[in-house]
């Protein structure tokens, strides 16, 4: 079935998406993801990051579709709600992040020596910088387990993805920290 943009057209393939149709849902995929990716790029401003966060858009859209109600607007428009909502929360975790890291890295600490608070504070700095390299997945997780006291099991659930695959993006984001404060490359 070939499907142009058209509104009625997009709306039509939301019964079979919300009955597990993975071909309706890719060819609702191809007429939708530009503008979904334009709304998304336009809030977070990071192509990278855009296209991260328009993948999240779909993952939740396939989730939702039962959800779509056609009496309150057209599948466009739930898209474009879903998209900028999820933009939105992007940006304000990378903010909350960014305030977080600013709150620890003042946080007083008790040294004999001055010359340990230094060394202390190069540590922070090579680690934080180790962990803005990991992919926003990767980091998302870390955090949870390591700065919020998160079980593998709890990362799972708050990120709705299976426990393997929590428990893989941890293990993974430990392994290129790990080499990137040995001076590896990752």
């Amino acid at each position: 079935m070939v499907v142009t943009g058209s509104g009625a057209a997009l709306d039509a393939l939301m019964p079979r998406i919300a009955a597990g149709d993975q071909e309706a849902f890719a060819t609702w995929y191809d007429a939708t993801s530009a503008i979904a990716y334009g709304i998304v790029l336009r809030v977070v401003r990071n192509p990278a990051l855009a296209e991260e966060v328009t993948q999240e858009v779909y993952v939740e859209a396939w989730r939702q579709a039962t959800r779509f109600d056609p009496t309150r607007g057209s599948s466009l428009t739930w898209l474009s709600t879903i998209s900028r909502r999820k933009a939105v929360d992007r940006v304000r975790s990378t903010e909350r992040a960014a305030r977080r890291d600013e709150r620890a890295a003042t946080v007083a600490i008790d040294v004999e020596d001055p010359s340990d608070l230094v060394v202390l504070q190069d540590e922070w700095r090579r680690a934080r910088s180790a962990v803005d390299t990991l992919s926003a997945a990767q980091r998302q997780a870390i955090e949870l387990v390591y700065f919020s006291g998160c079980t593998h099991r709890e990362v799972a659930e708050l990120l709705d993805i299976p426990l393997g695959t929590a428990k893989a993006r941890i293990r993974d984001a430990l392994r290129q920290l790990r080499r990137k404060l040995e001076g590896r490359s990752t």
